[in-house]
């Protein structure tokens, strides 16, 4: 009789316990699930400053390449002081390269398709040409997206690069953003359209469905624009 009792009291304990069991087991699955989505986020944005390390070279996990033919696209780490993510260190294009070649330096850890990317970029030198931008879905050197910044030209523009051909998207005349300083430099694309912004303005706008695959993101001059690029950073949409 005992025993029934005692077996009876088991059986109501464990069903007293079991919405606790549930409630432990529900904020265990929640925290894994808020977790993995921190993981995902991390693994979707990005950000790439240069160091030291990489002083004189092109930095660790970047590669240099260029679409055209000729000497150029040398691309490496120099000290600067100024530089906004006050590591004192950028990544800057240094050729005098031939006026029909495009220099190209890209981030290898990087694979998008929409996307929202910054940097900030300092035109230094460049007698036929100046400034630069930001290249994404990037398939090789001659498949790509560019948006760049030409204090020379004083315009802002978007171009795709197919097959080796470039071919303007939209253009943003008589702007007075001048050389030697600072400026900043932002893409969104979202399926087939794209919006440009400089210094935090909306500038540009295009839809194109040329290069509608993922790619790698990265760092555009053209000829001789020796220009300097900081705080790139990477969001996948």
């Amino acid at each position: 009789m005992k025993n029934a009792k005692n077996a009876k009291n088991v059986k109501k304990l464990a069903w007293w316990c079991l919405p606790c069991a549930v409630g432990v087991f529900g904020a265990c699955v929640a925290g894994a699930a808020l977790a993995d989505d921190k993981e995902d986020k991390a693994a979707k944005e990005q950000t790439f400053r240069f160091s030291k390390d990489d002083l004189g070279t092109v930095p660790k996990g970047w590669t240099a390449a260029k679409t055209g033919s000729g000497e150029g696209s040398v691309w490496k780490v120099v000290a600067d002081d100024t530089s906004p993510s006050k590591t004192g260190y950028v990544l800057a294009q240094t050729a005098e390269s031939p006026s029909a070649l495009f220099n190209l330096c890209v981030a290898d850890d990087t694979n998008g398709k929409d996307v929202e990317v910054s940097v900030a970029m300092k035109a230094v030198a460049g007698n036929n040409d100046q400034g630069g931008g930001l290249v994404w879905r990037y398939q090789d050197a001659n498949n790509y997206y560019v948006a760049r910044y030409n204090p020379l030209e004083t315009n802002y523009r978007l171009y795709k690069v197919v097959r080796g051909k470039r071919v303007q998207l939209a253009t943003k005349e008589g702007l007075d953003q001048p050389a030697g300083v600072w400026i900043a430099l932002k893409i969104v694309q979202q399926g087939d359209a794209i919006r440009c912004y400089l210094d935090g303005k909306k500038l540009l706008e295009a839809k194109d469905g040329a290069i509608p695959k993922a790619g790698k993101i990265g760092l555009w001059t053209k000829a001789d624009a020796q220009s300097r690029f900081d705080n790139l950073e990477v969001e996948a949409r």
